[in-house]
């Protein structure tokens, strides 16, 4: 056990981290999903062969979490965020950082799948992001001192 203290912390660099993220629609319908956080905005790349995208399509309200637990540090923060998404046109810029915090900058040792994706014609393979400018965003810390064992 520990104790639980009320701290702070910063979202915009929370958000940077290569953390999943749940992503939730109406159905309702939640599923783990890589994102980047970028203007202000959450970015989810989908398409037409996921079941997200047309969720979204005929409903955008979505709700999203993003979390992270360290039983060892005490380090325990969320971010909730809520809104409509969008389905934007996907360009090959943005995917490319988003693609480079998960799985580093050497496009050689990633799975074909994600090289894919920035290299296929995005109107032919349908590949579009769901953006989320969230309404509300709400952070919270629910750290605490760890004691040691």
């Amino acid at each position: 056990m520990g104790v639980v203290t009320s701290r702070s912390f910063d979202v915009d660099t929370f958000l940077r981290q290569p953390l999943t993220a749940c992503l939730a629609t109406n159905g309702p319908t939640v599923r783990p999903v890589w994102f980047l956080w970028e203007d202000g905005a959450f970015w989810v790349l989908t398409g037409p062969w996921t079941r997200l995208f047309e969720r979204v399509r005929s409903d955008p309200e979505v709700a999203l979490v993003v979390n992270e637990c360290d039983l060892r540090t005490g380090r325990v923060q969320q971010v909730t965020a809520r809104g409509q998404a969008e389905l934007v046109p996907f360009d090959v810029p943005r995917g490319r950082r988003k693609l480079v915090r998960y799985l580093g900058e050497d496009e050689a040792l990633w799975d074909d799948r994600f090289v894919r994706y920035l290299y296929d014609d995005p109107s032919e393979r349908g590949t579009t992001w769901l953006r989320l400018r969230p309404v509300s965003l709400s952070s919270q810390d629910l750290g605490y001192t760890a004691v040691p064992s």
